[in-house]
């Protein structure tokens, strides 16, 4: 009983694979406090706002990135161009069909989620049914990316656009600040994936899509109407893809054919801290990369924060290689 291992069965890491969100939370508590001593707790309560509005936007994009890899285990490199998609389909509602702001969002979110069933009944579908390996899918995935951005920028051109939301008026409080747009992100986001959670944990779709995502053979054994779950799946990928690149760009004041691709490395860091398939931990890892992507700002040039979200990624990975609620795989899966 001498060995640490004996003491704390599991290895040194033992607790942090016991409590993983609790140890984490207590990472970010001391470092907010060695920030807010080091650089004032104004600066830092700024930088936590920016977070949380950052990390709502990270937080929509990553949960439908692994709602896909959760049901299809299909890693969907095509995803940030649903981002853009879903902030032009919102420019196009807006400024070309005179739709109120409010109507052209709902517009794009609901063309991303057609975007989404169109594409797993025109190439994921097919593909599956022929038997095609991870590599092929990989690379299709992959193919796609560059034929939606590229396809994107030929229709809507290069020229950076607005979509129309008031990014100067703010609202004041103790000192803090935070743009009017930014303040409706942060609760329409919050909101959203309020509602995302309650329907994976309360009703029986949210079960049947676990059930998939746990073990499909078994899932269609017990009755599950898989394929009908595989496009409800898009569905909700689609949408909050879409809404997530259109909260990004009203927060930005602008949208360019890149505008998927500034953050998608963002979206891939909190899915894989958060657990990837696991839509709870993407929630979780996209709150914590926002965060620590504006804290890192207090101490460091704001245009290297990506690289402390991914620093960050990598020392929650050295803890617990599963993501912070990821699950252990067997083998065979």
């Amino acid at each position: 009983m001498t060995a640490p291992e004996a003491v704390l069965p599991g290895g040194r890491f033992a607790v942090v694979r016991a409590s993983p969100l609790a140890v984490v939370g207590g990472a970010m508590v001391a470092a907010a406090l060695v920030l807010g001593a080091a650089k004032g707790w104004q600066s830092l309560a700024q930088a936590t706002i920016n977070g949380l509005v950052s990390g709502s936007y990270f937080a929509l994009g990553a949960a439908g990135l692994t709602l896909v890899y959760g049901v299809l285990k299909l890693v969907n490199f095509a995803h940030g161009e649903f981002l853009t998609f879903g902030a032009y389909m919102a420019l196009l509602g807006h400024s070309t069909l005179s739709l109120p702001l409010p109507v052209a969002i709902v517009f794009g979110v609901a063309l991303t989620a057609v975007l989404g069933v169109g594409l797993e009944l025109a190439m994921w579908r097919p593909m599956r049914r022929r038997g095609a390996g991870v590599l092929q899918l990989l690379l299709m995935a992959l193919g796609l990316a560059f034929v939606l951005r590229n396809s994107i920028q030929i229709v809507a051109g290069t020229d950076v656009r607005q979509l129309g939301a008031n990014v100067t008026a703010s609202v004041t409080f103790g000192g803090l600040h935070i743009g009017r747009t930014e303040l409706w992100v942060l609760g329409v986001a919050l909101v959203v994936l309020l509602a995302l959670a309650l329907l994976l944990r309360e009703t029986r779709l949210g079960k049947q899509i676990r059930a998939l995502s746990d073990n499909p053979e078994l899932a269609e054994t017990t009755g599950i109407d898989t394929e009908k779950i595989v496009l409800v799946t898009w569905i909700l990928a689609g949408a909050l893809a879409g809404l997530a690149g259109i909260v990004y760009g009203a927060s930005v004041g602008v949208v360019t054919p890149n505008l998927g691709f500034e953050i998608v490395l963002s979206l891939f860091a909190a899915v894989i801290v958060g657990g990837i398939g696991n839509a709870y931990g993407a929630l979780a890892g996209g709150i914590l990369i926002g965060l620590v992507q504006e804290w890192a700002t207090l101490v460091a040039p704001a245009s290297i924060k990506v690289a402390v979200g991914f620093g960050a990624m990598i020392l929650v990975l050295i803890l617990r290689p599963q993501g912070l609620l990821g699950r252990v795989r067997s083998a065979d899966r």
